[in-house]
């Protein structure tokens, strides 16, 4: 083949090649071209579903195409998550990324999925302490009192979780290595069950997300003892930390953000980050997470990744001192 023919070829490849980025590039300026679907991996009224509705309307409006929020619970979130890290990396199948997506690669030895390869993040959207609470007729109105009643009914008293290797469940685990107590675990699918069996009675402790389980402390029905986080949390002025109330240090905090399949095209993420971010910095948007005890975050996609890996490395030891597997 002469020079001439060479050059010729690699022209038509060339051409061949900047023809086929055509329809991509022009896809991703034009994003979305269709229904964006956003899969909360957990149950309806948790909050990531609660997450995902808020933010699905003005997210519509400002992408000009419907949001459609898709909750696929089961099997501790790998149902909904396996969904989004097997969709086509172009923006249109989204992730709520919560707490499992870095405590579930210390509890299940096989994932259909890596959890830090396979997905790109957008924004942490919010930080929401779980609330420590109790059956009123627990005899034990402070986090001091319930270590000490632990401790004089060693494996006695029993907590429920939203299941094995939940953030309810590790919050609670976390707790009792730092405390140095023993409870009995009883895990459900989901919170709602959980925190029903816990009105009831038939339950004595759970660690679970405000959403499910302020309603029922306004009540009267459920007691708080505490909140998870460092601090008091933003709303919940009258509740004091766990780390304030008896256990120096301890700090266990659920958050809920976006993710994409990994490969998403930068300019689609950028797009997603700046259209959320604006939305939850809405003053109606950050009053109706507040209600909850719920702080907005809106992280840069970075951070959210830096994120995401030390939740990662902080669960896995308390996987590994806690001996959790999964059933």
């Amino acid at each position: 083949m002469t020079i001439q023919s060479l050059k010729a070829v690699s022209l038509l490849g060339a051409v061949v090649l900047a023809a086929g980025l055509q329809p991509l590039a022009h896809a991703q300026s034009n994003y979305p071209v269709r229904p964006v679907r956003i899969i909360a991996p957990s149950a309806v009224g948790g909050a990531a579903d609660t997450l995902a509705r808020v933010i699905a309307p003005p997210l519509a409006e400002r992408l000009g195409q419907p949001v459609v929020v898709d909750s696929r619970a089961g099997a501790a979130t790998v149902i909904g998550t396996e969904a989004v890290a097997r969709s086509a990396p172009d923006g249109h199948t989204l992730l709520i990324g919560l707490p499992a997506l870095a405590i579930n690669p210390s509890i299940y030895r096989k994932l259909p999925y890596d959890a830090l390869r396979d997905f790109t993040p957008i924004t942490q959207a919010i930080s929401q302490p779980n609330l420590l609470v109790v059956h009123p007729s627990l005899p034990v109105k402070s986090v001091k009192e319930l270590i000490a009643l632990a401790k004089a009914r060693p494996g006695d008293l029993v907590f429920a979780s939203s299941g094995v290797g939940s953030s309810s469940h590790l919050t609670i685990e976390l707790f009792l290595l730092m405390t140095g107590t023993r409870m009995l675990h009883v895990p459900y699918k989901g919170p709602s069950p959980g925190v029903i069996d816990l009105v009831a009675g038939r339950v004595s402790v759970m660690a679970s997300s405000t959403i499910s389980t302020l309603p029922q402390v306004r009540s009267g029905r459920l007691r708080a003892l505490g909140v998870t986080t460092a601090k008091r949390a933003v709303g919940l002025p009258d509740i004091p930390s766990i780390a304030e109330a008896g256990v120096p240090g301890y700090e266990s905090v659920s958050w809920f953000g976006l993710v994409a399949p990994a490969g998403t095209p930068k300019e689609v993420i950028a797009r997603l980050h700046r259209e959320t971010v604006a939305i939850l910095h809405m003053p109606e948007i950050k009053e109706r997470f507040a209600r909850d005890g719920t702080e907005v975050v809106a992280s840069s996609p970075e951070e959210f990744d830096a994120h995401i890996r030390a939740e990662t490395v902080k669960w896995a030891k308390v996987v590994k001192r806690a001996d959790i597997q999964a059933e």
